[in-house]
């Protein structure tokens, strides 16, 4: 199983600063599934090429507990695809090994991080349960170029057919970051299955992943269904959580917050044309009469002088009579 990354670039060589793994010599981990080496066939300062493989133990892998999928069929649980082909395998592998890279971390050139890098992924042997049309639904709407090449399952029997294995390449400019995270969602979502049990915290995989991009995507229900090998109960709880997330997106809550002002400041102003219009209809003469008192409280009416026994600190009149009385000479 093999991964290479390569970049055409002035800063190609800080590949090794921002994948925390050195340049000059061949660097082996064990995994539980096997074991996985990491080098640099080429490595300049305009261009930088890191490869993964994957050595993935078969019989080991049946002889733990759980094993492989396949139950059922005691010859496919050692005799299958799973050591050749890009899997939940090299997901785990880019997880535990581009950590750092992945989360966005270079301790030694951290201007490396937000990076934008032409970058060419390639995959020997990439499953595309579903062909050639769904890998490219998956990885162009992202900003890549995709490259695929077939293959027959066996050229000495062209009459069984192809393979759903495609020969793959991936171009496009961004992140390092990037690029592993949609790396690690969507192969396994190709191959559609996995290799160890899907729970609770595979949700939260996959949001922090699918962070900035999934959203978004058009297809990120098929998405979440396979990675999640379509539980119910977990799809909706992840689909529920994009759903938010795309909602919340703060450039659309704030193109919102300023439409909504607009529209008040617009209500606003039509609602003071309408007061003034109300006002210069009110300015007309006082009928004689008529006192209306702006200043200390009055005593008496100024019409019929009768007492003011309602003791308002305002201007008063006895009753709204008295203003209708012609004036007097």
């Amino acid at each position: 199983m093999l991964l290479t990354l390569e970049i055409l670039h002035p800063q190609a060589d800080g590949l090794g600063f921002l994948l925390h793994k050195h340049p000059d010599r061949l660097q082996s981990f064990p995994m539980s599934f096997g074991q996985a080496h990491v080098f640099y066939p080429e490595y300049t300062p305009q261009r930088a090429k890191v490869a993964l493989l994957l050595e993935v133990d078969s019989v080991a892998l049946v002889r733990k507990s759980g094993g492989p999928s396949g139950e059922g069929f005691a010859l496919d649980q050692y005799v299958n695809d799973r050591a050749y082909v890009a899997s939940s395998f090299l997901s785990v592998a880019l997880a535990e090994l581009f950590s750092s890279a992945m989360n966005g971390r270079c301790k030694d050139k951290p201007e490396l991080v937000e990076t934008v890098f032409p970058l060419v992924a390639h995959l020997p042997a990439l499953p595309c349960r579903g062909g050639e049309s769904f890998l490219r639904q998956l990885f162009e709407p992202l900003g890549y170029t995709v490259e695929a090449q077939g293959q027959l399952l066996d050229p000495t029997f062209p009459d069984w057919g192809t393979s759903n294995c495609f020969n793959v390449t991936l171009r496009g400019n961004f992140r390092i970051q990037d690029l592993l995270r949609h790396l690690y969602v969507l192969i396994p979502v190709l191959d559609n299955d996995k290799h160890y049990w899907v729970g609770e915290d595979e949700v939260e995989k996959l949001l922090k992943r699918g962070e900035g991009w999934l959203p978004q995507h058009p297809l990120k229900e098929h998405i979440v269904n396979r990675y999640l090998k379509f539980q119910k109960r977990l799809t909706s709880s992840a689909l529920e959580h994009l759903v938010n997330d795309l909602a919340e997106d703060p450039d659309e809550a704030e193109a919102e917050h300023n439409a909504q002002e607009e529209i008040i400041e617009k209500v606003l102003s039509l609602n003071e044309q309408r007061m003034g219009t109300v006002l210069a209809s009110l300015k007309v003469p006082v009928p004689s009469g008529f006192w209306i008192w702006a200043v200390a409280k009055a005593t008496s009416c100024a019409s019929c002088s009768r007492k003011n026994s309602s003791r308002k600190s305002w201007a008063w009149t006895c009753h709204t009579a008295c203003w209708k009385k012609p004036p007097t000479a």
